[in-house]
């Protein structure tokens, strides 16, 4: 009987040693996984910045140079990320903001919009997140057209105000084929962030936040 009580003891100890070795496995690997996300996601980011402001035109890092502007501020159904762009010198050079339109197709769609400091013109527009329909609205995505490039150079008032729109409805911009909502949600977005720009630019770089001018990392 002793014999019986020592030999469950001995399995009862080695099952709960096997256990905690599982629940500590378990634990790193998600602890590993997570730091890969977030530092996949950080790279995807800067990526996406690079390519709405070249990496040459900044010093800073832009993950310790940001703020959030609220919905109700900018105007929009969600708060929105800014990221302020610096020179070597510390000086302003462009204002990226992450915004957000409820307007899609298919509802919701992020974009980066680079302004530039000195003049307020675009320095770049790119899609982050969406969910239009594939071969139609998706035509926002710079891998399948180049109709966002459009946006580089444009100011507030060139295209005129009443320009600021998709040709159906009387501006400048092209819609596609089969899928107008699409295209006039961006175009409507990107304005809407000029307009903030253009009234806020000087007061977003007077910001504390925005005083870091560490390298990128």
């Amino acid at each position: 009987m002793r014999r019986l009580l020592n030999a469950m003891r001995k399995s009862s100890l080695l099952l709960s040693f096997y256990a905690l070795v599982g629940v500590l496995f378990v634990a790193t690997a998600n602890l590993i996984t997570h730091d890969q996300i977030a530092e996949n996601q950080r790279m995807a980011l800067q990526q996406k910045w690079n390519e709405v402001l070249d990496a040459s035109h900044y010093a800073n890092d832009l993950n310790n140079a940001n703020k959030i502007i609220s919905a109700e501020e900018i105007g929009l159904p969600y708060d929105a990320t800014v990221y302020l762009a610096r020179s070597k010198e510390g000086q302003p050079v462009a204002a990226i903001f992450r915004v957000t339109t409820l307007q899609g197709y298919s509802g919701a769609i992020t974009l980066l919009v680079a302004v530039n400091y000195a003049d307020q013109h675009l320095a770049g527009v790119r899609v982050v997140e969406h969910k239009e329909t594939p071969g139609l609205g998706d035509k926002i995505e710079v891998a399948k057209s180049d109709w966002i490039l459009g946006f580089k150079g444009k100011f507030l008032t060139n295209p005129s105000t009443k320009s600021w729109a998709v040709k159906r409805d009387g501006g400048e911009f092209d819609q596609f084929t089969g899928a107008t909502i699409t295209p006039r949600a961006i175009v409507n977005l990107v304005e809407d962030v000029l307009i903030y720009a253009h009234k806020n630019m000087q007061q977003l770089f007077k910001d504390p936040i925005a005083n870091h001018t560490g390298d990128k990392k």
